[in-house]
Protein backbone atom coordinates (compact mmCIF):
# COMPACT_ATOMS: atom_id res chain seq x y z
CA UNK A 1 0.00 0.00 0.00
CA UNK A 2 1.35 3.61 -0.62
CA UNK A 3 2.00 5.30 1.99
CA UNK A 4 2.00 9.02 2.76
CA UNK A 5 5.26 10.58 1.85
CA UNK A 6 6.78 14.40 2.39
CA UNK A 7 9.56 15.34 0.11
CA UNK A 8 12.95 16.39 1.79
CA UNK A 9 14.55 19.53 0.17
CA UNK A 10 18.06 18.77 -1.14
CA UNK A 11 20.87 21.81 -0.94
CA UNK A 12 23.56 21.09 -3.75
CA UNK A 13 27.52 21.69 -2.88
CA UNK A 14 29.36 22.98 -5.95
CA UNK A 15 32.94 21.00 -6.21
CA UNK A 16 35.81 23.17 -7.66
CA UNK A 17 37.22 22.26 -10.84
CA UNK A 18 40.48 21.18 -11.37
CA UNK A 19 42.88 21.12 -13.89
CA UNK A 20 44.51 18.20 -15.94
CA UNK A 21 47.97 18.55 -16.02
CA UNK A 22 48.38 16.89 -19.44
CA UNK A 23 46.52 18.34 -21.52
CA UNK A 24 45.31 21.74 -19.74
CA UNK A 25 41.48 21.24 -20.05
CA UNK A 26 39.33 22.26 -17.92
CA UNK A 27 36.76 19.12 -16.12
CA UNK A 28 33.28 20.32 -16.24
CA UNK A 29 32.57 20.86 -12.49
CA UNK A 30 30.66 17.88 -10.67
CA UNK A 31 27.80 18.47 -8.56
CA UNK A 32 28.72 16.28 -4.91
CA UNK A 33 26.12 13.86 -4.15
CA UNK A 34 24.40 14.64 -7.44
CA UNK A 35 23.46 10.49 -8.56
CA UNK A 36 21.07 11.53 -10.52
CA UNK A 37 18.22 9.40 -8.52
CA UNK A 38 14.90 11.47 -7.12
CA UNK A 39 15.12 13.44 -3.99
CA UNK A 40 14.94 11.13 -0.76
CA UNK A 41 11.46 11.22 1.08
CA UNK A 42 9.97 10.26 4.93
CA UNK A 43 7.98 7.84 5.32
CA UNK A 44 4.52 8.10 7.50
CA UNK A 45 3.25 5.41 8.81
CA UNK A 46 -0.61 5.35 9.55
CA UNK A 47 -2.73 3.26 10.90
CA UNK A 48 -6.67 3.78 11.60
CA UNK A 49 -9.71 0.70 13.00
CA UNK A 50 -12.93 0.14 12.78
CA UNK A 51 -15.10 -0.71 15.63
CA UNK A 52 -18.17 -2.51 16.09
CA UNK A 53 -21.44 -1.78 17.20
CA UNK A 54 -19.95 -0.84 20.62
CA UNK A 55 -18.37 2.50 19.25
CA UNK A 56 -15.37 3.46 21.00
CA UNK A 57 -16.95 5.19 23.91
CA UNK A 58 -18.61 2.00 25.23
CA UNK A 59 -16.19 2.18 28.42
CA UNK A 60 -15.03 -1.63 27.39
CA UNK A 61 -13.59 -3.30 24.53
CA UNK A 62 -13.58 -0.81 21.29
CA UNK A 63 -12.49 2.31 23.84
CA UNK A 64 -9.75 0.52 24.84
CA UNK A 65 -8.61 -0.45 21.22
CA UNK A 66 -9.06 3.23 20.07
CA UNK A 67 -6.70 4.29 23.43
CA UNK A 68 -4.21 1.90 21.66
CA UNK A 69 -4.13 3.07 18.54
CA UNK A 70 -3.99 7.25 19.73
CA UNK A 71 -1.30 6.31 22.13
CA UNK A 72 0.39 4.72 18.96
CA UNK A 73 -0.59 8.09 17.38
CA UNK A 74 0.99 10.62 19.45
CA UNK A 75 4.28 8.45 20.43
CA UNK A 76 5.16 8.93 16.87
CA UNK A 77 4.07 12.34 16.47
CA UNK A 78 0.66 11.42 14.29
CA UNK A 79 -2.60 13.17 14.02
CA UNK A 80 -6.00 12.26 13.48
CA UNK A 81 -7.26 11.97 10.09
CA UNK A 82 -5.83 10.73 6.78
CA UNK A 83 -2.20 10.00 7.35
CA UNK A 84 -2.37 9.70 10.77
CA UNK A 85 -4.85 7.55 12.85
CA UNK A 86 -8.67 7.11 12.65
CA UNK A 87 -11.15 4.85 13.56
CA UNK A 88 -14.64 4.60 11.60
CA UNK A 89 -17.58 3.44 14.43
CA UNK A 90 -19.93 0.47 13.10
CA UNK A 91 -23.98 1.37 13.52
CA UNK A 92 -24.52 -2.24 12.55
CA UNK A 93 -22.74 -5.47 10.80
CA UNK A 94 -23.75 -4.07 7.62
CA UNK A 95 -20.99 -1.57 7.93
CA UNK A 96 -18.38 -3.73 8.52
CA UNK A 97 -17.14 -4.47 4.97
CA UNK A 98 -17.57 -0.47 3.48
CA UNK A 99 -15.63 0.96 6.68
CA UNK A 100 -12.74 -1.42 6.14
CA UNK A 101 -12.76 -0.28 2.25
CA UNK A 102 -13.34 3.37 3.32
CA UNK A 103 -10.25 3.61 5.46
CA UNK A 104 -7.82 1.59 2.76
CA UNK A 105 -8.91 3.49 0.23
CA UNK A 106 -7.48 6.39 2.26
CA UNK A 107 -4.35 5.12 2.11
CA UNK A 108 -4.08 3.53 5.82
CA UNK A 109 -0.88 1.24 6.44
CA UNK A 110 -2.67 -0.97 8.67
CA UNK A 111 -6.68 -1.06 9.30
CA UNK A 112 -7.68 -3.14 12.83
CA UNK A 113 -11.09 -4.48 12.80
CA UNK A 114 -12.23 -4.74 16.60
CA UNK A 115 -14.43 -8.04 17.65
CA UNK A 116 -14.80 -11.48 16.79
CA UNK A 117 -18.02 -10.32 14.74
CA UNK A 118 -16.10 -9.10 11.86
CA UNK A 119 -14.30 -12.03 11.50
CA UNK A 120 -16.39 -13.10 8.03
CA UNK A 121 -15.78 -9.10 6.65
CA UNK A 122 -11.93 -9.19 7.56
CA UNK A 123 -11.34 -12.38 5.77
CA UNK A 124 -13.35 -11.10 2.85
CA UNK A 125 -11.71 -7.57 2.53
CA UNK A 126 -8.48 -9.40 2.60
CA UNK A 127 -8.95 -11.45 -0.53
CA UNK A 128 -10.10 -8.78 -2.20
CA UNK A 129 -7.27 -6.65 -0.88
CA UNK A 130 -4.01 -8.64 -0.62
CA UNK A 131 -1.47 -5.43 -1.06
CA UNK A 132 -3.61 -4.24 2.11
CA UNK A 133 -2.48 -4.91 6.08
CA UNK A 134 -5.04 -6.15 8.34
CA UNK A 135 -5.64 -7.26 11.77
CA UNK A 136 -8.28 -8.64 13.53
CA UNK A 137 -8.93 -8.58 17.66
CA UNK A 138 -10.56 -11.85 18.98
CA UNK A 139 -10.67 -13.56 15.56
CA UNK A 140 -8.29 -15.70 13.69
CA UNK A 141 -8.32 -15.09 9.77
CA UNK A 142 -6.07 -17.09 8.26
CA UNK A 143 -4.75 -14.95 5.22
CA UNK A 144 -1.31 -13.90 4.50
CA UNK A 145 -2.04 -10.30 5.16
CA UNK A 146 -3.98 -10.56 8.13
CA UNK A 147 -2.52 -10.25 11.72
CA UNK A 148 -5.07 -12.31 14.55
CA UNK A 149 -4.75 -11.38 18.13
CA UNK A 150 -6.49 -13.38 20.78
CA UNK A 151 -6.24 -13.21 24.29
CA UNK A 152 -6.67 -15.53 27.08
CA UNK A 153 -10.03 -14.36 28.78
CA UNK A 154 -10.33 -17.15 30.22
CA UNK A 155 -7.24 -16.69 32.82
CA UNK A 156 -8.28 -13.18 33.68
CA UNK A 157 -12.40 -14.27 34.50
CA UNK A 158 -10.60 -17.48 36.60
CA UNK A 159 -9.08 -14.44 39.24
CA UNK A 160 -12.10 -12.78 38.95
CA UNK A 161 -14.70 -15.99 39.60
CA UNK A 162 -12.11 -16.57 42.75
CA UNK A 163 -12.77 -13.25 44.08
CA UNK A 164 -16.60 -13.46 43.80
CA UNK A 165 -16.14 -16.63 45.48
CA UNK A 166 -13.97 -15.89 48.08
CA UNK A 167 -16.15 -12.28 49.01
CA UNK A 168 -19.67 -13.11 48.26
CA UNK A 169 -22.25 -12.97 51.07
CA UNK A 170 -25.01 -14.95 49.69
CA UNK A 171 -22.62 -17.88 48.12
CA UNK A 172 -24.66 -16.66 44.85
CA UNK A 173 -23.23 -14.75 41.80
CA UNK A 174 -23.77 -14.11 38.67
CA UNK A 175 -22.35 -13.84 34.84
CA UNK A 176 -23.96 -11.51 32.42
CA UNK A 177 -22.78 -12.34 28.81
CA UNK A 178 -23.53 -10.60 25.38
CA UNK A 179 -23.28 -12.82 22.53
CA UNK A 180 -22.58 -16.41 22.91
CA UNK A 181 -19.19 -16.51 21.17
CA UNK A 182 -16.03 -17.99 21.44
CA UNK A 183 -14.39 -14.89 23.44
CA UNK A 184 -16.94 -14.42 26.14
CA UNK A 185 -17.77 -18.11 26.72
CA UNK A 186 -13.52 -17.96 27.79
CA UNK A 187 -15.01 -15.67 30.10
CA UNK A 188 -17.49 -17.71 31.17
CA UNK A 189 -15.71 -20.89 31.49
CA UNK A 190 -12.93 -18.92 33.43
CA UNK A 191 -15.62 -17.22 35.83
CA UNK A 192 -16.77 -20.71 36.63
CA UNK A 193 -13.94 -22.33 37.18
CA UNK A 194 -12.05 -19.43 39.53
CA UNK A 195 -15.60 -19.60 41.50
CA UNK A 196 -15.01 -23.83 41.43
CA UNK A 197 -11.98 -23.57 42.21
CA UNK A 198 -11.71 -21.46 45.36
CA UNK A 199 -15.09 -22.15 46.78
CA UNK A 200 -16.92 -25.24 44.97
CA UNK A 201 -20.37 -24.25 47.58
CA UNK A 202 -20.76 -21.46 45.62
CA UNK A 203 -23.99 -21.15 43.04
CA UNK A 204 -23.02 -18.83 39.79
CA UNK A 205 -25.95 -17.83 37.85
CA UNK A 206 -25.39 -17.56 34.19
CA UNK A 207 -27.23 -15.28 31.82
CA UNK A 208 -27.21 -13.88 27.99
CA UNK A 209 -28.27 -11.22 26.39
CA UNK A 210 -27.53 -12.06 22.98
CA UNK A 211 -26.65 -8.02 22.56
CA UNK A 212 -23.56 -5.85 22.96
CA UNK A 213 -24.93 -2.69 22.62
CA UNK A 214 -28.21 -3.25 25.04
CA UNK A 215 -27.61 -1.49 28.44
CA UNK A 216 -31.45 -1.98 29.06
CA UNK A 217 -31.40 -5.95 28.66
CA UNK A 218 -28.22 -5.74 30.83
CA UNK A 219 -30.36 -3.65 33.91
CA UNK A 220 -33.11 -6.16 33.52
CA UNK A 221 -30.80 -9.18 33.73
CA UNK A 222 -28.97 -7.92 36.76
CA UNK A 223 -31.85 -7.04 38.20
CA UNK A 224 -33.30 -10.57 38.04
CA UNK A 225 -30.05 -11.92 39.72
CA UNK A 226 -29.92 -9.46 42.44
CA UNK A 227 -33.16 -10.24 43.63
CA UNK A 228 -32.63 -14.11 43.27
CA UNK A 229 -29.65 -13.60 45.66
CA UNK A 230 -26.82 -12.68 43.76
CA UNK A 231 -24.59 -10.36 45.32
CA UNK A 232 -21.92 -10.12 43.05
CA UNK A 233 -22.24 -9.82 39.12
CA UNK A 234 -19.72 -9.83 36.64
CA UNK A 235 -20.46 -9.04 33.13
CA UNK A 236 -19.01 -9.48 29.81
CA UNK A 237 -20.96 -7.41 27.32
CA UNK A 238 -19.58 -4.65 26.03
CA UNK A 239 -21.70 -1.31 26.36
CA UNK A 240 -24.80 -3.94 27.50
CA UNK A 241 -22.82 -4.27 30.97
CA UNK A 242 -23.34 -0.27 31.47
CA UNK A 243 -26.96 -1.46 32.61
CA UNK A 244 -25.77 -3.90 35.18
CA UNK A 245 -23.97 -0.86 36.75
CA UNK A 246 -26.74 0.88 36.31
CA UNK A 247 -28.93 -1.56 38.46
CA UNK A 248 -26.81 -2.34 41.29
CA UNK A 249 -25.90 1.67 41.60
CA UNK A 250 -29.60 2.24 41.78
CA UNK A 251 -30.30 -0.26 44.62
CA UNK A 252 -27.10 1.36 46.45
CA UNK A 253 -28.55 4.24 46.16
CA UNK A 254 -31.99 2.94 47.27
CA UNK A 255 -30.41 0.99 50.43
CA UNK A 256 -26.65 2.38 50.74
CA UNK A 257 -26.72 -0.84 53.07
CA UNK A 258 -27.50 -2.94 50.29
CA UNK A 259 -24.62 -5.79 49.13
CA UNK A 260 -24.52 -5.66 45.84
CA UNK A 261 -20.92 -5.56 43.32
CA UNK A 262 -20.20 -5.49 39.80
CA UNK A 263 -16.90 -7.07 38.35
CA UNK A 264 -16.40 -5.07 35.19
CA UNK A 265 -14.47 -5.89 31.62
CA UNK A 266 -11.63 -5.32 29.21
CA UNK A 267 -10.83 -2.02 30.70
CA UNK A 268 -10.65 -0.31 34.56
CA UNK A 269 -14.57 0.41 35.36
CA UNK A 270 -14.19 1.92 38.65
CA UNK A 271 -15.65 4.82 37.49
CA UNK A 272 -18.58 3.30 36.05
CA UNK A 273 -19.37 2.29 39.51
CA UNK A 274 -19.31 5.43 41.61
CA UNK A 275 -22.20 6.13 43.82
CA UNK A 276 -21.73 9.03 45.87
CA UNK A 277 -19.06 8.73 48.01
CA UNK A 278 -19.02 4.87 47.81
CA UNK A 279 -18.80 2.00 44.87
CA UNK A 280 -19.79 -0.56 43.47
CA UNK A 281 -17.46 -1.84 41.52
CA UNK A 282 -15.62 -4.95 42.92
CA UNK A 283 -12.97 -4.86 40.40
CA UNK A 284 -12.35 -5.06 36.68
CA UNK A 285 -10.94 -7.46 34.10
CA UNK A 286 -8.06 -5.98 32.14
CA UNK A 287 -8.24 -7.14 28.67
CA UNK A 288 -5.20 -4.88 27.22
CA UNK A 289 -6.67 -4.61 24.20
CA UNK A 290 -4.75 -1.39 23.91
CA UNK A 291 -1.29 -3.01 24.23
CA UNK A 292 -2.02 -5.39 21.93
CA UNK A 293 -2.90 -2.95 19.05
CA UNK A 294 -0.04 -0.71 19.95
CA UNK A 295 2.38 -3.36 19.41
CA UNK A 296 0.98 -4.61 16.58
CA UNK A 297 1.30 -1.24 15.00
CA UNK A 298 4.80 -0.97 15.79
CA UNK A 299 5.77 -3.87 13.89
CA UNK A 300 4.67 -3.06 11.26
CA UNK A 301 5.69 0.47 11.35
CA UNK A 302 8.95 -1.63 11.68
CA UNK A 303 9.00 -3.74 8.71
CA UNK A 304 7.42 -6.82 10.53
CA UNK A 305 4.12 -6.93 10.58
CA UNK A 306 3.53 -10.60 11.40
CA UNK A 307 0.61 -11.16 8.95
CA UNK A 308 -0.71 -14.54 8.60
CA UNK A 309 0.60 -15.25 12.44
CA UNK A 310 -1.75 -15.65 14.99
CA UNK A 311 -0.62 -13.41 18.53
CA UNK A 312 -1.97 -14.79 21.85
CA UNK A 313 -1.60 -12.45 25.35
CA UNK A 314 -2.50 -13.88 28.75
CA UNK A 315 -1.42 -13.54 32.27
CA UNK A 316 1.83 -14.34 31.67
CA UNK A 317 2.40 -11.41 29.53
CA UNK A 318 0.17 -9.40 31.31
CA UNK A 319 -2.60 -9.33 28.38
CA UNK A 320 -5.01 -9.76 30.82
CA UNK A 321 -4.99 -9.21 34.58
CA UNK A 322 -7.40 -7.80 37.65
CA UNK A 323 -7.90 -3.87 38.20
CA UNK A 324 -6.89 -2.62 41.21
CA UNK A 325 -9.64 -2.74 44.03
CA UNK A 326 -9.05 -0.01 45.26
CA UNK A 327 -9.91 -1.72 49.11
CA UNK A 328 -13.01 -3.51 48.13
CA UNK A 329 -11.33 -7.14 48.29
CA UNK A 330 -9.77 -8.08 51.50
CA UNK A 331 -6.00 -8.16 51.96
CA UNK A 332 -6.50 -11.96 52.52
CA UNK A 333 -8.37 -12.60 49.38
CA UNK A 334 -5.92 -10.54 47.26
CA UNK A 335 -3.35 -12.92 48.54
CA UNK A 336 -4.78 -15.83 47.95
CA UNK A 337 -5.91 -14.84 44.19
CA UNK A 338 -2.41 -14.06 43.80
CA UNK A 339 -1.38 -17.60 44.51
CA UNK A 340 -4.07 -18.80 41.99
CA UNK A 341 -2.66 -16.32 39.43
CA UNK A 342 1.28 -17.56 40.28
CA UNK A 343 -0.06 -21.22 39.71
CA UNK A 344 -1.44 -19.89 35.92
CA UNK A 345 1.58 -18.74 35.04
CA UNK A 346 4.09 -21.47 36.16
CA UNK A 347 1.44 -24.06 34.37
CA UNK A 348 0.57 -25.69 37.72
CA UNK A 349 -3.10 -24.68 36.21
CA UNK A 350 -4.68 -24.84 33.14
CA UNK A 351 -8.15 -22.82 32.41
CA UNK A 352 -10.52 -24.24 30.34
CA UNK A 353 -11.80 -22.04 27.77
CA UNK A 354 -14.90 -23.88 27.00
CA UNK A 355 -17.66 -24.86 30.12
CA UNK A 356 -18.04 -28.35 28.51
Amino acid sequence: MAKRKFGLGLSLLLASSTLLAACGEEETPEVAGDTGDEPTEEEVFSVAMVTDVGGIDDKSFNQSAWEGIQRFGEDNNLEQGDGGFDYLQSASDADYNTNLNNLIRRGFDLVFGIGFLMEGAVAEIAQQQPEAQLAIIDAVVEEPNVASVLFKEQEGAFLAGVAAALMTETGKVGFVGGMEIPVIERFEAGFRAGVEAANPDVEVDVQYTGAFDKAELGKTTANRMYSAGADIIFHAAGATGNGVFTEAKERKEQDPDANVWVIGVDADQYDQGAVGDTNVTLTSVLKRVDNAVYDISTMAMNGEFPGGETIVYGLEDEGVALADSRGAITEDVLAQIEEFKQQIVAGEITVPETVE
